[in-house]
């Protein structure tokens, strides 16, 4: 005969969130007096992730819509978890220290990981369906690389929204910086040590000019034969520009621009009107303009130009964006160092 159980020993109802509190107890013990609530170390990062790419502590509040004091102390309790100093307040920005940079650069993948984790997951399982791709290039990128590239992606993921943002070549860094543009396509002179690049396409330099133009009688071309024609060349402020003033200063051969404009089917026609002559990549170049246009090969005098995809050191790259770099050049995001963290040039 069972005996009756009685109220000393009858066994209680633990309350669900007392239970919790239990187990946070044994885990600390186990973990030797450190319980961390769950979630607290990825909002934490998430907040200095977001205080150092805004700047203050304000902006960081504001897009994460929280209040001013949270960011503070999950900023202070970040660093006392780790007990390093991790940011350097000032009045109006917040400076990173070495410990925080280094910090910024392992979590800011994970950060950016973790906010697309669902859309990513999706496109894993069921395809790119949906979400969007903004890509950074200039003019003649857009123009006359990304045309067929643009074609097949859109034929393979019709529901993907695809932005090309037109911006010169230190606005798109901006957007990189930002995390306002997935990555870049483009040419560049100078590679800042955040910044990867992987050059894929080369172009000569080419100098075009009309059929009956006196220069097109000739093979070979100097430097000193163009001196004394105007030449119809981009604005100042894009590397067309500054590398073709570059090059006639190095070899102190006078030159002068009788037109600047933008565009390089603009230069085109300006010049097959006859109103000068210019130096262009070799990109711009199509078999319809052989037809109206003197082009001779100047690699002798300019280097060639490399365009390519560029992006943020330690990016974390959308399946979007990696599918559209897969069409640029199939396993061009094995090479690590597109992966390996740079330094910041905030």
């Amino acid at each position: 005969m069972k005996k009756p159980v009685s109220a000393l020993n009858k066994p209680k109802k633990v309350h669900r969130s007392a239970a919790k509190k239990q187990v946070g107890v044994k885990l600390a013990t186990e973990s030797g007096g450190r319980y961390y609530y769950k979630g607290n170390r990825h909002k934490q990062l998430r907040a200095f992730v977001s205080v150092v790419k805004l700047g203050t502590l304000t902006r960081a509040a504001e897009a994460l819509y929280v209040s001013q004091p949270t960011i503070s102390l999950q900023l202070q309790a970040l660093e006392r978890e780790l007990g390093v100093s991790l940011v350097e307040r000032r009045r109006r920005r917040i400076n990173l220290t070495d410990a925080g940079e280094a910090l910024y650069e392992l979590a800011r993948p994970l950060v950016e990981g973790w906010e697309t984790l669902d859309r990513d997951f999706q496109a894993r399982v069921q395809g790119l369906q949906a979400g969007r791709l903004i890509i950074a290039a200039g003019t003649s990128t857009i123009q006359y690389l990304l045309p067929d590239l643009v074609r097949r992606f859109r034929e393979r993921y019709p529901a993907v929204q695809l932005q090309l943002a037109n911006v010169t070549g230190k606005d798109g860094m901006a957007l990189l910086r930002a995390d306002d543009a997935d990555f870049a396509v483009g040419s560049m002179l100078d590679v800042p040590n955040d910044i990867a690049w992987a050059p894929i396409h080369h172009y000569d330099p080419m100098l075009i000019m009309p059929p009956d133009h006196p220069l097109a009688a000739k093979e070979k071309i100097t430097l000193e034969d163009i001196s004394p024609y105007g030449l119809i060349l981009p604005p100042q402020r894009l590397s067309t520009y500054r590398l073709v003033d570059l090059v006639f200063q190095q070899r102190q051969v006078p030159y002068h621009v009788a037109i600047e404009v933008g565009g390089w089917d603009v230069i085109k026609e300006y010049v097959a009107m006859g109103m000068g002559i210019s130096i262009v990549t070799g990109i711009c170049i199509t078999e319809a303009d052989h037809s109206r246009l003197a082009v001779r090969n100047m690699k002798q005098y300019f280097p060639q130009r490399s365009y390519g995809v560029v992006m943020r050191k330690g990016k974390f790259l959308s399946a979007e964006a990696r599918a559209f770099i897969d069409l640029i050049r199939p396993g061009l995001l094995t090479h690590r160092e597109h992966d390996d963290p740079g330094h910041s040039q905030r």
